[in-house]
């Protein structure tokens, strides 16, 4: 298992829409390195593809995860150079209380079980992603 990280961005923005923008800009970037989405879950409507254009028959190479948040106030995390900031860096997310967070996205690709993230893949669409 290789675990890879891109060092987490704090982007600072000036008033709820010039963030909301931003937000759905890192949002739509991130969901057009997808080929398909496969699962849709937004304010507990689900909605689910039952098959993947790519289904190849073989176990999945490697997943990614990228965890959107916008909250109010301004919060250092750590850069990633390990586990352990990792870590740092949930914790701190988490501490974040429930009143100030203005949004929450979690995308992970691949989503279906059947389809693949090559290494190819992974290096050609997370360009800043490194071995932790």
């Amino acid at each position: 298992m290789i675990l890879t990280m891109r060092n987490l961005m704090v982007d600072v923005k000036r008033g709820i829409e010039e963030g909301e923008k931003r937000f759905n800009q890192l949002s739509i970037e991130e969901r057009g390195k997808f080929d398909e989405e496969t699962l849709v879950n937004v304010n507990n409507i689900k909605r689910k593809s039952t098959t993947s254009q790519r289904a190849s028959g073989f176990s999945n190479e490697y997943i990614v995860i990228t965890i959107l948040v916008a909250a109010e106030g301004v919060h250092k995390l750590p850069a990633i150079n390990g586990s352990g900031d990792l870590k740092e860096a949930f914790q701190k997310l988490a501490s974040i209380p429930a009143s100030r967070i203005l949004a929450v996205e979690v995308l992970w690709t691949p989503q279906n079980e059947n389809d693949t993230l090559s290494e190819r893949e992974l290096l050609e669409d997370y360009p800043l992603l490194r071995p932790l």
